[in-house]
């Protein structure tokens, strides 16, 4: 493995305990490099001192709490934003790709060529090809240059350009049929996905990825993670969802204290390692603490001693050495997520007859039928998102069904939590207010309590609900959850928007709710360690088994039953 120039020492001190992904093994002089790098914004220092290097056949997670400058680190790296002081340097030649997140600059493009723009001088090459074959006086100046173009489409493999596109495409999704459309007219969650295609189109030298799982079906993420684990040059990738973070990363590239430190392994590695090391810090800490004290003691007797004030000036020495600066204050905070029920829930939960539901003139619910019965944690899974909205707007009395019917059982007291929360948040109140609407104790200080478990303090509670960023409102909406009571939860994609710290609080908080719990989510570690219950609503119907959902996607009667049920659409490979 090569020296990583500002790797941490918890690479000395516990790489052994990991096996790097082989392909990190990869010799090749190739390298992104990162020197004496300061990125600040007024006042406010981002990081400093950053010297890092990132080498072919690894894969570089990227970590950190919300605003401590993840998508800025890729910015930089890329170009689009310039840093303070420092340099970074690429190998010659090297050809860089970065996931754009503008979903609107290709509107005017089709979809296949939209791919292709992502290798900008293959593409250039092919238009200024095609431009010249179609013109009608063609010269010998021309056919000299067409000639050169020829050799460069044979250098770059642009005659399979096409079906490269085509191919990453339907794997990522987009069936042929909209490769010609568009991307004005295709979907946000389409648009993602060719977005994505053109970032790993024509196999670039480093690669930049910001969310690539946002809105993206666990089928397709499983195939991303594929694609990754076989991918020979630098990737670095900012991403919340631990499972895919733990499945292609080689390395963890963590953005906190104000620094950036690299870590050998993937995300579990990292967290543990860390969290050792942290505690460490702190035993040592409290070890020179209890010193201290000691001499201090030491000092206060026996400095008016004469006889012993040499030795009380020794000992007050010793005290000046063993001072530990304080632990850096971490970016990272954890919210205190704790769902608990005013009254247990009984056996009946829920009852779903026959519903049925047309969205845009597409029948997406058909005579669907459920029980949850007491202590069901039932994940909702498929490839169709808006099916499952569409189900939870139902029961959570958004939306009205066309035909059918659903009874809460009299114990029960649902709550829910929307995908889409923009309404919730129209009026111009702060967040005390806004929390109040909601509580029948309508003391502040009982607000407070709430808004604080959910990392508001200080004047940050009087902060408008029309400013709050996306992570800002899913807090404030499980606050608002946490205050009600509740004894059954409809949640649906409650980690959007999420970092790693408050997923980590919402998982766990979950897992120790002790009523009923019906969501979707695209993170395979938050269902497969909360739900004890998968049912997937399939094209061709809905398979209902109480599993977890690894032990669900390799049950072999589910296997035959979403064999059939998908029959020739393509299944969602979970």
């Amino acid at each position: 493995m090569p020296t990583q120039t500002g790797m941490s020492v918890l690479q000395v001190a516990f790489g052994g305990a990991i096996t790097a992904n082989p392909k990190s093994t990869i010799v090749n002089q190739l390298m992104l490099s990162i020197n004496e790098l300061n990125v600040s914004f007024g006042e406010r220092t981002l990081f400093k001192d950053v010297n890092l290097k990132f080498l072919p056949g690894n894969c570089y997670g990227v970590i950190g709490a919300n605003g401590a400058g993840k998508s800025t680190f890729l910015k930089v790296i890329s170009g689009e934003f310039e840093s303070t002081s420092g340099t970074i340097t690429m190998g010659k030649d090297e050809r860089l790709a970065m996931l754009s997140q503008d979903q609107f600059a290709y509107d005017e493009h089709t979809v296949l060529d939209t791919v292709m723009m992502g290798h900008s001088e293959l593409f250039a090459i092919m238009k200024e090809r095609e431009a010249l074959y179609a013109k009608p006086d063609f010269s010998e100046e021309d056919g000299m240059r067409s000639a050169e173009l020829e050799e460069k489409m044979a250098d770059m493999n642009g005659y399979e350009a096409e079906s490269d596109a085509a191919v990453m495409l339907a794997n990522l999704g987009i069936p042929e049929e909209f490769h010609w459309t568009l991307m004005g007219d295709m979907e946000a969650g389409q648009k993602v996905r060719v977005l994505l295609a053109q970032a790993l189109f024509g196999n670039p030298d480093i690669l930049l990825l910001d969310e690539p799982t946002n809105q993206l079906d666990l089928g397709t993420i499983r195939w991303l993670e594929d694609f990754l684990a076989n991918f020979p040059n630098t990737v670095i990738v900012v991403s919340h969802d631990r499972y895919f973070l733990n499945n292609v990363s080689t390395h963890i590239v963590d953005i906190d204290f104000g620094q950036i430190r690299m870590y050998v392994g993937n995300y579990d590695f990292w967290y543990q390692a860390s969290q050792l090391a942290q505690q460490q810090r702190k035993n040592a800490k409290l070890r020179a603490d209890d010193r201290i004290k000691e001499l201090e003691n030491f000092i206060r007797r026996f400095s008016a001693n004469a006889s012993k004030s040499k030795q009380a000036t020794a000992r007050k020495n010793m005290i000046d050495k063993l001072k530990i600066d304080e632990l850096p204050q971490s970016s990272r905070r954890f919210p205190y997520v704790d769902f608990r029920p005013e009254r247990p829930a009984g056996k009946m939960i829920l009852e779903i007859e026959d519903l049925n539901a047309t969205v845009d003139g597409e029948h997406l619910l058909k005579d669907f039928k459920l029980n949850v019965n007491q202590g069901d944690k039932i994940a909702f899974i498929g490839p169709n998102d808006v099916v499952k909205t569409t189900l939870f707007e139902i029961l959570s009395g958004q939306r009205e069904p066309d035909s059918g019917k659903f009874m809460w059982g009299t114990t029960i007291t649902p709550s829910s939590f929307p995908k889409e929360n923009s309404e919730w948040f129209s009026e111009d109140i702060n967040l005390v207010e806004w929390l109040r609407q909601y509580s029948d104790d309508d003391s502040e200080s009982y607000i407070r309590s709430f808004l604080g478990r959910m990392l508001f303090s200080g004047d940050e509670v009087f902060k408008s609900a029309t400013v709050l960023s996306g992570g800002e409102k899913v807090r404030c909406m499980l606050s608002r959850m946490m205050l009600s009571g509740a004894n059954a939860l409809v949640m649906d994609e409650p980690t959007n928007h999420l970092d790693l710290e408050a997923i980590t609080a919402l998982n766990d908080g979950l897992i120790n709710f002790e009523g009923a719990l019906l969501f979707t989510s695209h993170d395979f570690q938050f269902i497969d360690t909360i739900a004890n219950r998968i049912v997937e609503i399939a094209p061709g119907g809905v398979i209902d088994r109480s599993l977890p959902l690894n032990e669900y996607l390799k049950d072999e009667r589910v296997l035959a039953l979403r064999e059939e049920y998908y029959n020739g659409v393509k299944m969602i490979n979970i």
